[in-house]
C-alpha cells in the first residue's frame, strides 16, 4: 500500500466534495458526508490539525477511495 498523505480535515472534506459527497449532518465535532450511491464517510473536524493516518485510512475505506485517487484530488 502506498504511503498515506498527511492531510487535515478541511483538505479531505474538499476532496470528498470533488467526488460528489455532500455534508449530510454534523454530530458534535464530526461531519458526516454522503454521496448519491449511499456511501458515508465521517470526518473528525478538529481545526487545522493533521489527521492520524489510521483515521485517513478509515475515511478512504468508507469513501471507496485509494491513496492514489486521494493524492490526485489534493
Amino acid at each position: 500500500m502506498a504511503r498515506l498523505p498527511r492531510v487535515t480535515a478541511k483538505e479531505i472534506a474538499s476532496a470528498l466534495k470533488k467526488l460528489g459527497f455532500s455534508l449530510a449532518r454534523h454530530s458534535g465535532s464530526h461531519a458526516i458526508y454522503k454521496n448519491a450511491d449511499g456511501l458515508r464517510a465521517t470526518i473528525p473536524m478538529h481545526g487545522s490539525t493533521v489527521l492520524h493516518p489510521k483515521i485517513v485510512k478509515t475515511i478512504l475505506k468508507d469513501a471507496g477511495l485509494s491513496v492514489g485517487e486521494l493524492r490526485d484530488l489534493l
